[in-house]
């Protein structure tokens, strides 16, 4: 299976996963609290269940690392090619009935991210990409290209999460700048405002995990931004305890001179 074939399978998932996710808001949930005091819902697992039986069925090959399975106590290795999911990204934001929360299914390979789609439940947008070859935005079917932004001479907008967004790492690594104007999402989200030019700048200081980022890095990568570690390095996968570290996410950059 090419890759184009295989982002459309996560982009059926994604969409699939959506509608589950939907219907459980519309009749109600119980939240409850993982052992790392994240919250977890019944959408949460239902999402996950259906994605990774969909992978698993249509790429048998390829391994899925899906975050509940994980948070259950699966621990694997990370394999040269695998699927990372993060099944309701945003369970805080669903939990409280904001709209920022996301589908992520990404696609990894030598541990770099390859394709992914993010999905938006309660907007009805879906963001996909292949990097090297172009990133789009399907709303009803319709399907529309997305392009990272220049900077804006009159400076950036920077995106920041709902609740990791302030503090004193973000104000010192935004001293200096020319920031015309700050906006907070939750969720995978912050990726793809980046990714269709709406924004040019997410740093992020707050705890993540790889499943939290590799679907929407792979958006942003394809759409000619970057994701990128507090020292210039790519920001990588299959690492051990599959903890990021801080990383700086931008849109398309200038040449130098």
């Amino acid at each position: 299976m090419n890759d184009d074939a295989l982002l459309e399978v996560a982009a059926d998932l994604a969409l699939r996963a959506a509608e589950v996710i939907l219907a459980i808001r519309a009749r109600g949930f119980a939240v409850a609290q993982k052992e790392d005091r994240s919250v977890v819902t019944e959408a949460d697992h239902a999402s996950e269940a259906l994605i990774a039986a969909g992978l698993r069925a249509a790429v048998p090959d390829i391994p899925v690392i899906a975050e509940e399975e994980m948070a259950d106590g699966r621990r694997v290795a990370a394999p040269a090619v695998f699927w990372l999911v993060d099944p309701l990204d945003g369970t805080r934001e669903f939990s409280s009935g904001n709209d920022d929360f996301a589908v992520n299914i990404g696609l990894i390979r030598d541990g770099q991210p390859v394709l992914g789609v993010v999905g938006v439940p309660a907007t009805g947008e879906l963001f996909g990409g292949i990097v090297g070859r172009g990133a789009w935005k399907r709303v009803s079917g319709v399907q529309t290209p997305v392009v990272a932004r220049f900077p804006p001479a009159e400076g950036v907008t920077v995106v920041a999460s709902r609740h990791h967004g302030a503090g004193p790492e973000l104000d010192a690594f935004l001293a200096g700048r020319s920031v015309a104007g700050m906006r907070n999402y939750g969720s995978s989200l912050k990726f793809c405002r980046l990714a269709e030019g709406l924004a040019d700048l997410y740093p992020r200081f707050g705890r993540t995990m790889e499943w939290d980022t590799g679907a929407p890095q792979a958006v942003l990568e394809a759409a000619g931004g970057s994701v990128r570690t507090l020292d210039g390095a790519v920001l990588r996968y299959g690492k051990p305890g599959w903890d990021n570290p801080h990383f700086v996410c931008t849109g398309r950059e200038r040449p130098a001179g």
